[in-house]
């Protein structure tokens, strides 16, 4: 997956979560859509820092396709 493929995936993304938000405003929070938004906020993380590998990896002169995307749990675990 090369930068604009991760790039392309996270507007999308970013676009899923902006529909998920809009349709909850005003309404007492649902579980399913709720537990969409974990997801898709999780996803997006996940993305942001594979993104960020890569651009490391490039600024380092390393190959940016040998990063990878890391599991929810390790990406979820940073401390921001």
């Amino acid at each position: 997956m090369d930068d604009q493929t991760v790039q392309a995936r996270i507007e999308k993304l970013i676009e899923e979560e902006q529909k998920l938000r809009q349709a909850g405003e005003g309404q007492e929070p649902e579980e399913s859509r709720q537990a969409q938004l974990e997801s898709v906020k999780v996803e997006l993380d996940r993305c942001w820092d594979l993104l960020r590998q890569r651009r490391a990896r490039e600024e380092f002169d390393q190959d940016p396709d040998d990063a990878e995307a890391r599991k929810s749990g390790t990406v979820e675990g940073y401390l921001q």
